[in-house]
């Protein structure tokens, strides 16, 4: 029994175990090892929670773990993803995978060789830590989200080198590694990930088809897409999440109103 509550908690470091070496590799500039990683990542997150209620054994100290794992994962590597796609998108940048340890670089310490609109990419980790940190203390996201969730936005972001290696279509590459185009897409997603809007969880109290038909429509939507159209499906399947949620907010508004 005592071993069981600790279970959850293991699959939620294991979660920042592999935001951890998802890290490692962003830095490097290995963004699909880095999306692989926080892929599987994002897998630990979901059966965490599910093992928690599974197994009925929810603790303080296992929501604290799961958003320290999450501003890993979903909220750092992202932010890093995004630098990383700035300087492809930007000409004449410096290598990001030099040895910085080398004598010349030692000499160097002092200069400044980040353009500082590449910076612009890391406020994604600043509005995921702030997101994950108003989660926390939200009661109203106890069966729903406020806000676009921290691993559907680091799969938006992640989607991105994923298309450009190997869905590289010249139209998907040319908004990619368009700076104002990343720019464009740090703002959204720092607003969307803390914007009050009610978006609907993949949670589910019961597997009856009418009290989920929305969960199950989206689950069918998303397998679809993905087999079609692959990784270009990702940014298309969130944006129709927040357009579906938007939807269904009004649909339930008018039936409230109705009764």
């Amino acid at each position: 029994m005592k071993m069981k509550k600790h279970i959850p908690n293991l699959i939620t470091a294991l979660n920042l175990l592999s935001g951890t070496i998802a890290a490692i590799f962003a830095v490097q500039g290995n963004l699909i090892m880095a999306a692989l990683f926080v892929g599987l990542g994002i897998f630990f997150d979901f059966f965490d929670g599910l093992a928690a209620r599974v197994l009925n054994v929810k603790s303080e100290i296992g929501l604290q773990l799961d958003s320290l794992a999450d501003m890993i994962t979903s909220g750092l590597v992202p932010g890093i993803i995004m630098y990383q796609l700035f300087l492809r998108a930007l000409p004449g940048t410096v290598d990001t995978t030099a040895d910085s340890w080398s004598a010349e670089a030692a000499n160097t310490w002092f200069e400044w060789d980040i353009p500082f609109i590449a910076l612009l990419g890391l406020l994604v980790v600043a509005a995921s830590g702030y997101r994950l940190a108003k989660f926390n203390v939200d009661e109203r996201q106890t069966d729903s989200f406020i806000g676009l969730p921290t691993p559907a936005n680091a799969m938006l972001i992640l989607s991105l080198p994923l298309i450009l290696v190997y869905q590289p279509h010249p139209i998907a590459v040319a908004l990619i590694l368009n700076e104002w185009f990343l720019v464009g897409l740090t703002v959204f997603s720092c607003i969307m990930l803390n914007a009050e809007i009610p978006l609907f969880a993949l949670k589910f109290s019961d597997w009856s088809f009418k009290q989920n038909k929305l969960r199950y429509f989206f689950i069918a939507y998303c397998l679809i897409m993905i087999v079609l159209l692959q990784f270009i499906a990702i940014p298309l399947i969130i944006a129709s999440y927040i357009l579906l949620s938007i939807i269904s907010n009004k649909s339930e508004a008018k039936k409230e109103v109705l009764v």
